[in-house]
């Protein structure tokens, strides 16, 4: 039962951190989308007034994202390690354990009863840890839901300024379209995140 929970814990870390990277990439794509409608509404000059400032808000939104990840890779490699220290000690305790079956009725075969102790009990606080740790994590992707969310909101009024800058419409809308495509994307991956972590946590 304890390896094959090893097992989950491995594999819900994996999936995480390959979801993490891919939030990553998508918010960097807005942060160079942010850019490019920047250079755009400059060209446009009044006829984009109002997208401009929208430009500032998305690349905010890039770089909270961007720092939030960075923040929720730390945990993850932190589980990551505290699911390794767990798999190993959960080895050991095998090992205990079968050389205690194998010792019954040898001389010294209680000498082995106060480490296997020791181990289960040190498997039993690594995996609080973990726990605690997928807790507090959980906390940590709802914070990314925020600027995802934001940036939804932002798509729509960009596409409302985008509809006023004349030439610069279609270019304009792109942005909003981008930016929205991303958001949604975020969305969909940090969801993938909670959900592997939610599985762990009933499992307990």
């Amino acid at each position: 039962m304890q390896v094959n929970q090893t097992k989950s814990q491995f594999v819900a870390v994996a999936s995480i951190a390959a979801e993490l990277s891919a939030v990553m990439e998508v918010a960097k794509e807005i942060s160079l989308a942010a850019a490019n409608a920047k250079a755009i509404a400059f060209r446009a000059g009044e006829k984009a007034k109002g997208f401009q400032p929208i430009t500032d808000f998305i690349n905010e939104l890039a770089k909270d994202t961007i720092e939030l990840v960075n923040n929720i890779n730390e945990y993850a490699f932190h589980l990551y390690r505290l699911t390794v220290n767990e798999q190993r000690m959960t080895e050991a305790c095998r090992r205990f354990e079968k050389v205690g079956q194998l010792a019954v009725g040898a001389r010294y075969a209680d000498s082995l009863a106060t480490p296997l102790q020791e181990v289960r009990l040190r498997t039993q606080i690594c995996h609080r840890e973990f726990i605690i740790q997928v807790s507090e994590l959980l906390i940590k992707l709802a914070d990314v839901m925020h600027p995802a969310r934001a940036a939804r909101v932002i798509a729509a009024n960009s596409r409302i300024e985008a509809s006023q800058a004349g030439e610069y419409l279609q270019s304009l809308q792109a942005v909003a379209e981008s930016v929205d495509n991303a958001a949604q994307i975020i969305n969909d991956k940090v969801h993938k995140c909670r959900s592997a972590l939610t599985i762990i946590n009933v499992a307990e």
